[in-house]
């Protein structure tokens, strides 16, 4: 498998999953400034929008968008037993993909970390924050994870809530919440794919900060 990604963005969650479910991949760095691999390749022709993450399967087949990867390798791996497969147990890992997709990633997340955004719609996107935020902690106040067990669900929220660490949102107003990304963030597959991705993130920030010196 090849899995196309930008360090500590969302497709840091397909890389947990692999280290979940144990699998070899090729990890390909998309520099989403400037739409290109690391190799120099033009991203586009990958993924006509440039957005990450992209899963290049076996077969040669791609997948596109979070929710349906995970859910993919999940699936392709039962051992690892990230996802139920059936009934409501499945309908309730579909109701936490959608959630953290549209209400935190793309809802709150993005307009505080897109620096072209104008200051109404972060403003709108903050107002937003307490409900879901909230939400979020009283449901993760009582059990560890999303579900019975960690899912690939939880490698998603915990990958969007790494971003908490550049935007105005305390975790520290949600003990709960805090607590669940401390306790995610101690997990072998998390703390590798973390630790590899900050490495790869701070590299590419000195980049851009030699660049603009010139």
């Amino acid at each position: 498998m090849r899995l196309y990604f930008s360090p500590l963005a969302c497709s840091l969650a397909t890389r947990i999953t692999l280290y979940e479910a144990g699998v070899e991949a090729t990890f390909v760095e998309v520099d989403p400034r400037a739409k290109r691999t690391d190799d120099g390749r033009d991203y586009r022709t990958v993924h006509p929008l440039a957005l990450v993450p992209v899963l290049e399967t076996d077969e040669g087949e791609r997948l596109y968008e979070n929710a349906a990867i995970l859910q993919y390798l999940a699936a392709s791996h039962p051992a690892a037993k990230l996802a139920p497969v059936e009934g409501l147990a499945h309908a309730r890992l579909t109701q936490w993909l959608s959630f953290i997709g549209a209400e935190l990633h793309k809802a709150l997340f993005v307009p505080l970390l897109d620096p072209a955004a104008p200051e109404s719609v972060r403003t709108y996107a903050l107002a937003k924050s307490p409900s879901r935020l909230g939400w979020l902690a009283d449901e993760l106040g009582t059990r560890p994870f999303l579900l019975d067990a960690f899912s690939v669900a939880d490698a998603y929220l915990v990958a969007v809530l790494n971003w908490t660490a550049v935007v105005p949102v305390a975790l520290s107003d949600y003990p709960a919440l805090a607590a669940y990304h401390r306790r995610l963030l101690e997990r072998p597959s998390v703390a590798r794919a973390v630790s590899e991705e900050r490495g790869l993130y701070a590299r590419e920030q000195a980049a851009l900060r030699a660049q603009a010196a010139r």
